[in-house]
């Protein structure tokens, strides 16, 4: 289960609630992403009769089930606001706590349901899931009604089971604006280094030694660059490779893909936007980070929890959000 509403960050980097909400950098069949600029304007997305025919139950918060005719397929993308909140209405850079169910309209079966925080104008989400987090006001529960166009074209997302041309039906529980919260900051890595080199294509081979993983929050910076310092909360487009200490195995990487991989240090596991803020751009750096500041201390789904990893990445631009 992976990149599931986001394009541009990658399955490793997103939070564990967040595994099926990104997409992979650099799908060349992908719809383009809404631009963060032009995020300032709320998306004009009206009701239609199919959005309006989906008849949705469930605890509010919880995982929804929808009932409609299938097979259901769309033109345009619709919204209806089935449960229309009392609270602020959501603005760009909010960041949201939502709840959101995805169905196929093909057959009515459910694709995923998973809690997760979303923000509003971030360039990178699929058009069809921005739908419903923007400019709705916090306490709703929206339907939205999805052609192929607004989520994952005619490549689809096998993934997930997500036929190529598949509308989908999406409910969204709206449910707060999450408060930013301070992000860790590594300590000098200096002992049990894996080796790093990088073939003439700027991929890097990672040699783990033979040790216990390290129990700290660490980084080593394996090359400075000259470039803008990274902030919290700004974008940072750049290639990275994520490993387990334990298995020594690659799990996820964009070294090789033709575009960087893009995403705010808030979107990210902590010890990852941690490790970003403060450099320059141009920088290469591994870190190691524990399961605290990872996919927590638990096993989870994608395998990670409970374990350290390693990333290597290479900085290559920055810009607000």
């Amino acid at each position: 289960m992976n990149r599931a509403l986001r394009r541009g960050a990658p399955i490793a980097l997103a939070s564990v609630t967040a595994l099926l909400l990104t997409g992979c950098a650099g799908d060349p069949a992908e719809p383009e992403p809404t631009a963060s600029e032009e995020a300032a304007a709320c998306l004009e997305v009206d009701a239609g009769e199919q959005s309006d025919a989906v008849e949705v139950d469930g605890e509010f918060g919880a995982t929804a089930t929808a009932s409609f005719e299938t097979p259901l397929e769309a033109e345009e993308l619709q919204r209806t606001l089935d449960i229309e909140g009392d609270g602020d209405v959501t603005a760009p850079g909010d960041e949201v706590s939502v709840v959101v169910t995805a169905f196929k309209g093909s057959t009515g079966d459910q694709v995923f349901s998973q809690p997760t925080s979303l923000t509003i104008g971030d360039g990178s989400l699929y058009e069809g899931f921005l739908a419903g987090v923007d400019c709705v006001p916090i306490g709703s529960r929206v339907v939205t009604v999805a052609p192929a166009s607004s989520v994952y074209g005619e490549q689809g997302n096998e993934s997930i089971g997500v036929e190529p041309g598949e509308t989908l039906v999406i409910v969204t529980d709206v449910q707060d604006v999450v408060e930013a919260e301070d992000l860790p900051t590594p300590s000098e890595w200096t002992e049990n280094v894996p080796e790093v080199e990088f073939d003439g294509d700027g991929v890097p081979t990672v040699t783990i030694p033979d040790t216990e993983p390290p129990a700290d929050y660490q980084l080593k910076v394996l090359e400075e660059g000259d470039g803008d310092t990274v902030e919290a909360g700004q974008v940072v487009s750049l290639h990275y490779q994520g490993l387990n200490w334990a298995t020594k195995e690659i799990f996820d990487q964009s070294f090789g893909n033709p575009d960087p991989a893009r995403f705010g240090t808030g979107d990210v596991i902590p010890g990852f936007g941690g490790a970003l803020v403060g450099q320059k751009v141009g920088s290469k750096l591994i870190v190691t980070i524990p399961p605290a500041l990872g996919y927590g201390e638990e096993e989870s789904a994608n395998g990670l929890g409970g374990q350290t990893l390693v990333f290597v990445v290479d900085i290559l631009e920055v810009r607000d959000n």
